[in-house]
């Protein structure tokens, strides 16, 4: 199985790490394409096209300028362990051990609007692009638009290469509208992590981002291969909930949290 994950705004360039496992990003001639449109974008530019205040925007800016997709520059870090929002504070991977970080090349891919498909242990320079984002290339006016098919068929190639016979989609809607599940040999199944509040079940931002990152780790720890071991997926309070899943998205809920806190 070959999860998939969004990347996190939130960054961590900081924590020390062992960059000989580190690996090259696989689709940078085409990350090279946007660095040079970013890097003509102007600080006001940027703040409107992000919704950013005037300090990220100038923050970013200077990121573009010095934006270095080689495979050698300096101030690379794994993508797993750069990423530092919700979903990573669940996946964890800095408590990993070498062989499950190597083990999670084989298992985990990550979407991004900037390198467009990365395995974990690619190393990426500081960036903020989300996917959803409007930014006109010779393409069209998206980033969709900008990376059409080619996502697809680097995840698709990924998954004849590691043998997978199912992604599991633990990704944002935003980022996982860049597949088209269409053009993969294989079922996609869609977890989705809800709580129970007044008698209905709710999704709540943050708590399903930390859960897509904790079923990551899950799968990882215990080498999930088959769908039916996903469904044992037991963690924070979660659960299957087979009466409201369909075939290809998978509830897993747990009870309201705030009764819990009382």
């Amino acid at each position: 199985m070959l999860a998939l994950l969004s990347p996190a705004k939130s960054l961590d360039f900081d924590t020390p790490f062992d960059a000989d496992l580190m690996t090259a990003a696989r689709l940078t001639d085409q990350s090279e394409m946007l660095a040079r449109k970013l890097k003509k974008l102007s600080a006001k530019k940027i703040a409107a096209m992000m919704d950013l205040s005037d300090s990220l925007a100038e923050l970013n800016y200077q990121r573009f300028q010095t934006l270095d997709l080689s495979s050698d520059a300096d101030g690379r870090k794994a993508a797993v362990l750069a990423f530092a929002g919700d979903v990573y504070q669940g996946l964890d991977a800095s408590s990993l051990d070498t062989p499950e970080l190597l083990a999670a090349q084989d298992r985990l891919r990550i979407l991004s609007g900037l390198y467009g498909l990365l395995r974990p242990l690619d190393g990426i320079q500081p960036y903020r692009l989300e996917m959803g984002r409007s930014l006109t290339t010779s393409r069209g006016k998206t980033l969709y638009a900008f990376w059409g098919s080619r996502i697809t068929k680097a995840l698709e190639a990924d998954v004849q290469e590691t043998g997978a016979k199912w992604v599991v989609n633990l990704a944002s809607q935003e980022y996982f509208k860049a597949v088209k599940p269409k053009e993969l040999s294989v079922p996609v199944i869609t977890p989705d992590f809800k709580e129970w509040r007044n008698g209905r079940l709710t999704s709540i931002s943050f708590s399903a981002k930390r859960a897509r990152g904790l079923m990551a780790r899950f799968m990882l720890v215990n080498k999930v291969d088959q769908p039916e071991d996903l469904k044992t997926f037991e963690i924070e309070g979660y659960r299957f909930d087979p009466q409201n899943s369909s075939e290809n998205k998978w509830i897993f809920a747990r009870e309201d949290q705030r009764d819990l806190a009382a």
